[in-house]
């Protein structure tokens, strides 16, 4: 049976194979023409070898993927690849397990992609998490001896995450303060959204290498851009209209949540457009701040309720106030007439400057007139 026909057979119709082809060639950025490429390769008979391991976590970014009410990425995913090793979704337990663990990292030395979940911890020689007797120090540094490249998956595993946080008692950091020899990439999130490990991984079959990636290890075109740039509320934000408080009517209205605490202004990523569940919603679609779960400095390190430093807090002052006293009745007479006079103001002193620029045309008009009064 054909890898294609494989995916239908598990259960995956043809039009949610392409829909969700389409979907993850939107997300990497490219172009529409690409999808047909994209879904050449999620068809491709050499499915990769991947090892997935879990260290301090809470299997959360795992079961976003596996939760999705739509199931097409996870389906897909998973047979796109040769999950070799998961503990949470494998059969196997004990010793059975991790003999599949070694027989695979063994077999496929060098060739499969290492996926980690979780942070890991490093203080007393990292004892505060094993398995199988192994500390997740020495699990992780063995499983990437082979690895041909590292996906670390979550927040935790990118930058150690809620463990990490002050007072960090067990000396928790993400995988790329470990491994400094192998390629690593960051897709970080508290959950991350599923298809941006989907077209990770996808992109990594369609060319054969890795996405480009931001400084912080994270593919630019799921991490590119600030979530602010793109939220539905920036209308709000840019004429000045804040939410006051929960439950208030401005919040109600919809307005800007940065006075809450809203992180969106300084935080990479692409919730505001790929969202979630397959139902369109984010954190502050449904009213609650961004909490900047995707960047290292903001997660469980502010308050939710502390603003973030941006540039321009607040619009610039042209912008009409929200809360005027004479509400529907426009603004007052004093500040139309302010606005007039500064108007005026800067229209005369734009005529005066023109009378004493030079005439750029005056010498083709002088060459001109010359001319004539020869014919003459």
């Amino acid at each position: 049976m054909s890898q294609l026909g494989h995916f239908f057979g598990s259960g995956i119709s043809r039009r949610d194979f392409i829909k969700t082809c389409v979907a993850t060639t939107a997300v990497m950025g490219l172009p529409f023409s690409m999808a047909a490429k994209v879904a050449e390769a999620a068809q491709a008979p050499d499915r990769p070898p991947v090892i997935w391991l879990h260290f301090q976590e809470c299997t959360g970014c795992s079961e976003s993927l596996l939760r999705a009410n739509h199931p097409a990425p996870a389906t897909l995913l998973l047979e796109m690849i040769s999950l070799d090793y998961h503990e949470t979704l494998m059969a196997g337990s004990g010793h059975q397990a991790e003999k599949s663990l070694h027989d695979s990292m063994k077999a496929n030395h060098g060739k499969y992609i290492l996926i980690v979940e979780g942070a890991i911890p490093t203080k007393e020689n990292g004892i505060y998490c094993k398995v199988g007797g192994k500390t997740a120090l020495e699990s992780l540094r063995k499983a990437a001896e082979g690895a041909a490249a590292i996906i670390s998956v979550g927040t935790c595993a990118s930058y150690g995450g809620i463990q990490a946080a002050p007072p960090n008692p067990t000396g928790a950091v993400g995988v790329r303060d470990i491994i400094k020899d192998k390629p690593i990439i960051n897709i970080p999130g508290c959950p991350p959204s599923p298809y941006n490990l989907l077209s990770t991984v996808l992109y990594f079959l369609t060319f054969k290498k890795l996405p480009e990636l931001d400084q912080m290890g994270r593919p630019k075109f799921a991490y590119g851009r600030r979530i602010h740039e793109h939220c539905e509320r920036r209308p709000h934000f840019d004429a000045g209209r804040f939410a006051k408080d929960y439950g208030h009517e401005t919040h109600a209205q919809g307005y800007c949540l940065y006075k809450l605490g809203c992180k969106g202004p300084a935080t990479y990523a692409n919730c505001s457009v790929q969202r979630f569940n397959d139902a369109g919603v984010w954190p502050v679609s449904v009213g609650h701040p961004c909490i900047g779960c995707t960047e290292p400095d903001i997660l469980f390190r502010t308050a939710i309720a502390d603003k973030v430093q941006i540039h321009e807090p607040t619009p610039f002052d042209s912008y009409a106030p929200v809360d005027l006293k004479d509400k529907g009745k426009g603004a007052s007479p004093v500040t139309t007439g302010v606005l007039g006079l500064a108007a005026g103001a800067a229209l005369g002193a734009g005529a005066m400057l023109a009378r004493k620029l030079p005439d750029a045309e005056q010498p083709a008009e002088h060459e001109q007139g010359g001319d004539h009064e020869h014919k003459e």
